[in-house]
């Protein structure tokens, strides 16, 4: 559900507020020294939960699919960085081809790939959408593409992937890019290996292939390095982890192996807490280490309920998105959030181009506390535009009003690296 723009009034610890201010300059010229590569995200969204006493980065995703949820004062700045982005990749680009999900009957993403394909077209390009059409295979057949509604009502055409690239092949249409939203959990099809056509972000980076854990140990790192810079504990900025393998939810033996993991990460966060006397009861968030939409998450009060699963909790955590069985998983220090948006608990999200911020929204939920899961079934999304005509979203230049979007738009940047190292990895890795 997508709702008008939300505003808020935020309290942020002062201490990292004024180490921020006093170290400008510098954790820019830092993150600059660090971007600048075509491995970069050509487009991120960043999960940030701000527990007031510590600020997080919990997810990152490579496909975003809430751009119908950025603020539309925004999106001249969007579609000019968008057309920065796609020249610097491909220098002489015109047609581009955006690959998107199956979900054609999610209204809401049809919006997000309308949306995505103006930004391309009124960056200067011509774009269409398609998607594989695997669950409706004999709808190539029949037909070049579908006409559909999107949840405002608008029209998007979705063409028949299969088709179109067979007509590359044959000369008889041209692609100079292809630009993914499409996540390829199930794996790359056979159709996109052979592709002679540049592909961004990279086929690599789906989640066939990426882990959460490899992506958190990498921003672990960059998220020390900019503490140094500020000196102060990295902990402010990231969350403790574990990871548990070859897992079966289903089986008592693997149960008590997660059990174990869970007993440390909780006995560790609370030593932290005790530490940093703060008067909080630690929790942990169970989450498939290699999934997407929110799908295998369960947030933990205590490593006794990973004993006690119920049959839906079991169901909840053995399969995630595409039906496929979950055997590996992150578990991860809770982080609270303290966002309030008109009387529902809420999480920043923030989108980049490029690792360029251009918005973001809070995903809210009437049924959640500040202590679970946001991504899930009812939640709610609010436009967040603050600073849009004083600083732009993209600029990185100093100034002396620093506030708690700053310090979001910094982790946000980081977190961009982190993945731009995992790309280069991974790539490395398919070779």
């Amino acid at each position: 559900m997508n709702t008008d723009t939300a505003k808020n009034n935020i309290y942020i610890n002062p201490l990292i507020l004024s180490r921020i201010k006093a170290k400008q300059t510098a954790i820019h010229t830092w993150l600059n020294s660090l971007e600048g590569s075509n491995e970069l995200p050509l487009y991120s969204s960043v999960d940030v939960r701000d527990a007031g006493f510590k600020i997080s980065v919990v997810d990152t995703n490579i496909f975003p699919a809430g751009f119908n949820n950025l603020c539309e004062h925004g999106l001249e700045d969007v579609v000019g960085l968008m057309k920065a982005a796609i020249l610097k990749r491909v220098p002489k680009c015109q047609d581009i081809l955006i690959i998107a999900e199956e979900h054609t009957r999610n209204t809401w993403y049809l919006e997000n790939i309308r949306i995505l394909e103006e930004i391309i077209t009124k960056a200067g390009f011509n774009a269409k959408i398609a998607t594989f059409l695997s669950m409706q295979p004999d709808f190539c057949e029949n037909a070049n593409y579908a006409e559909l509604e999107t949840a405002t009502g608008k029209p998007v055409r979705i063409f028949c992937l299969k088709k179109l690239l067979k007509k590359f092949e044959d000369g008889l249409q041209n692609y100079d890019l292809i630009i993914l939203n499409n996540d390829l959990s199930t794996g790359i099809p056979e159709i996109l290996k052979n592709a002679k056509i540049p592909i961004y972000p990279s086929i690599q980076a789906g989640w066939h292939s990426r882990q959460k854990s490899h992506h958190f140990k990498l921003t672990q790192e960059l998220m020390e390095e900019f503490a140094r810079i500020i000196d102060l504990d990295p902990w402010l900025f990231s969350a403790y982890h574990e990871i548990v393998d070859n897992v079966d939810v289903n089986e008592e033996a693997d149960r008590k192996r997660m059990f174990g993991a869970a007993t440390v990460l909780f006995d560790r966060i609370a030593h932290k807490y005790q530490r940093e006397n703060i008067n909080e009861k630690p929790y942990i968030v169970v989450k498939s280490d290699n999934g997407t939409y929110g799908m295998g998450v369960m947030a933990v009060e205590n490593p006794q309920e990973i004993l006690d699963l119920n049959r839906k909790e079991k169901n909840k955590l053995h399969v995630g998105k595409g039906s496929q069985v979950i055997d590996r998983y992150l578990l991860q220090e809770g982080v609270p959030t303290i966002h309030n948006i008109d009387n529902l608990v809420s999480e920043i999200c923030l989108y980049q181009i490029d690792n360029h911020m251009v918005g973001g929204f809070y995903r809210s939920h009437a049924q959640k506390s500040g202590r679970e899961n946001l991504n899930s079934q009812g939640a709610e999304f609010k436009r967040m535009c603050p600073h849009l005509k004083k600083y732009g979203w993209g600029d990185c230049c100093a100034h002396d009003d620093i506030n708690a979007f700053d310090v979001y738009r910094i982790l946000a940047r980081i977190a961009g690296i982190a993945a731009h190292r995992e790309i280069v990895q991974l790539e490395a890795n398919a070779k």
